[in-house]
Formats: C-alpha cells, structure tokens, sequence
C-alpha cells in the first residue's frame, strides 16, 4: 500500500520554497512508513482481480501495471521534479536524449517544422539534422540568440522552437519570455533544454515556456551516476509524451530515477556551491594571458550578461574558454590535467574538462562548429566542488 494521504506528497505549491520541494516533494510512503524513499525494483504488479487488472490497463483505475510505464518511485521522481519546475507533469526518461526524442515523437508528425538554436549540444543537432528527417521531419538551424532570426525561420508548418540557455558549450543565453511571446503569437511550443542551469537557478515555465527538458543524468543526480531524462510541461503535453513512452519504452529504470531523486535533495547546496567556485574560476581565466576569450554568463563581458542576470539566479557551473594557439594548445591544457577528469560528462561535484571540437560536437560538420561558434581552441571546463586554488593550478599546467 502507498500512502499519498499526507504532507510530503502534497507539497507542491508555490508557498513552499525550492530547498524544502527539493527534499520532500513527491514522497509516498508504504504500510512500513519509510523515511527514505523506497526502491521499488520488480518488472510488474499484481491485481487483485481481472477487474481490477482491466480498470488498471484502461487506465479507469490509477495505479501500477508494468514498470516500462508506471513505477512507484519513478512516480516520486516525477512528481519531486515536476514540483521544482513548477509543471503540471513531468515524464522521465532512460536519458536526456531520450526526452527530446520522446517529445518530438509524441507532440510532432511527419511534415512538421522545427526551429532550433545552432548551438545545442552536438547529439541533438544530429538527431534533428540527420535522423528526424528520415522521418518527414524537417529543423531550420538558427545562428545566433536574436529573436528576430527565431521569427524568420518559423514556416507555416513549424510545431516546436528549441533552446538550450545557457548553450552548451558556449553559454549564450536565450530571452525565453520573449521567445515564449513570439511562440504563442505563431501557434508554437516552446522547449527549453535547461539541464545548464536547473530549477534552482532558472524555471523556464514561469517565463512562459511550454515545455522544459532535462537530462537528469547531470546536474539532477550531480554524482555522475546514473542516466536519466525528464520532460515537464502542463499536463496535456506530458499526456502525449507518456502515451509515446507507454508503447516505445524509453523509460527510466527505478534504480535510475531512485539515484536521481536522492540527488535532488542535494541540488540546492551543489549548484550554490558550484557556481560560486565557476564564477571564481572564470574570473581569473580572465585574467590569464594565454586565454583569449572567456564564455560565463555572470562575466560583464558575456553578450547577454544582462539578460543572464534577468533570468538566472546565478552564472551556473560551467566555464567554456578559448586557449591561444588552436586545438594543438588547447590540447596540451587537458593533458596536463592531474586533477581534472577529461571526461564529455558535466554537472558532477567532480570537475571535469573535454574539447568540444573533438568530443560532445565532434560529430556535426566543421561548417556547423564554426557557425555555432565552437572553435578549435575551445575548452569546456564542467566545475564541482574542489578548491578553486587546485582547480585553476591543474589548467595551468599546460596555459603556462
């Protein structure tokens, strides 16, 4: 038995600060009255009658069926993101990737158009380059952060606006309130991949997005865990998002989404902590002569640092910089690393490093990179929770 009579389920309202919803939202407890959250792991569940397994099946009745779609604490995961969002709804998935996937084959069909940002992550270019449309869906890339570039490129046929703000890698920052007006004005959802910044520093649906989209495997867990995904939207999204993973099975396993929610309890500590050292560390990669450029949004010299300051609570964690002399350079910084992983993953308390170029967008064209901005020069630095002193010593190894 599942008790969803009392308080932790219910804390869902905007009276409940964010810190509280990130450890207590979405909890259901047992007859054994659990502290933690309990691991559900079993593949199915039983009825009580046919009846019952009928009513459940056809969805008369709420309740468990099979674990491809419905689990108690994939449930609690849910509900707990949903409420930091503040969605409606939120469906996870096995990955990030999987969300976008899951969103744009639940809510799009064949002959649709979508507008996405050049500069989004080097897997979802592909997946909206090269394999939706094998599937009659078509994407116009957009250059740039101007919203007029965004109204330009919408045809009668578009369905869905994509973003990522900040961008991976470089960054830049998205008005979404405007973003969210000029969809609405055409008849078009607005998707905001905001695993960059999460609930805690940006929630994308009160600037008027319809959708947000995670891949939890980052920052949500934030111990380089476990995979996982999300979508949050009102709930009449998330309905077809469900009904798509339902039948195709790109589903969170509860280990996945029980890791996941132990991370959030943590969430609101981890990305303070982070984004104070990641100012820290940008600042003074400012200031180092090798360094020719530096990407973070809480900089006076980033473009939208205005606008960041608008819509952020803070710069968020991540530090993108590009290192005189080209890829050869920018190479000898990562190996020099002792103490940084060189790893494409970000959002860990561990500090990690990767050259974009040749690892997260390494597979979209050269034409591509140098559209989005993403030199050979580029470095990626995802940071956690050491020392800033050890942090910018390990870089410094090979700016030297």
């Amino acid at each position: 038995m599942i008790d969803e009579g009392r308080g932790e389920n219910s804390l869902m309202t905007d009276s409940i600060h964010l810190e509280t919803l990130a450890v207590r939202a979405g909890q259901r407890r047992s007859q054994f009255g659990e502290h933690a959250e309990a691991l559900y792991l079993t593949s199915s569940f039983v009825f009580a009658n046919a009846a019952q397994a009928a009513a459940r099946f056809s969805g008369d009745e709420e309740g468990m069926v099979y674990a491809r779609f419905s689990n108690p604490t994939v449930a609690m995961m849910q509900d707990r993101l949903a409420a930091l969002e503040g969605a409606e709804a939120c469906i996870a998935t096995a990955s990030g990737m999987a969300a976008i996937l899951s969103t744009v084959m639940a809510l799009l069909k064949t002959g649709d158009h979508i507008v996405a940002s050049r500069s989004i992550f080097g897997a979802s270019q592909q997946l909206f380059g090269t394999i939706l449309p094998r599937f009659g869906i078509e994407t116009s890339f957009v250059a740039g952060t101007g919203n007029e570039s965004f109204a330009a490129a919408i045809k009668d046929n578009t369905r869905l606006i994509f973003i990522e703000s900040p961008s991976n890698p470089l960054t830049e920052v998205f008005d979404i309130a405007a973003l969210a007006a000029l969809a609405r004005d055409r008849g078009v959802l607005l998707a905001v991949d905001n695993c960059f910044c999460s609930p805690i520093l940006q929630r994308p649906l009160s600037l008027g997005a319809d959708l947000v989209i995670h891949s939890a495997t980052k920052y949500l867990d934030g111990q380089g865990r476990v995979l996982g995904g999300a979508v949050c939207a009102r709930k009449e999204l998330t309905d077809e998002v469900f009904k798509f993973l339902r039948t195709a099975g790109p589903t969170i396993s509860p280990f996945n989404a029980w890791v996941i929610l132990k991370g959030l309890e943590t969430l609101n500590i981890r990305m303070k902590a982070q984004c104070e050292n990641a100012f820290d560390l940008a600042r003074r990669l400012e200031r180092n002569p090798r360094v020719a450029r530096v990407f973070y949004p809480w900089l006076p010299s980033h473009p939208q640092h205005a606008l960041a300051r608008q819509q952020q609570s803070a710069g968020g964690a991540i530090v993108s910089f590009e290192v005189k002399g080209g890829r050869q350079d920018a190479w000898r910084v990562v190996d020099n690393c002792r103490l940084l992983s060189i790893t494409a993953n970000l959002g860990d308390v561990k500090t990690t490093i990767t050259h974009p170029a040749s690892t997260t967008h390494g597979r979209i064209s050269a034409a591509a990179r140098a559209e989005a901005g993403i030199g050979e020069g580029l470095l990626r630095v995802a940071v956690g929770l050491e020392s800033v002193e050890d942090i910018e010593s390990d870089l410094l190894r090979g700016l030297c």
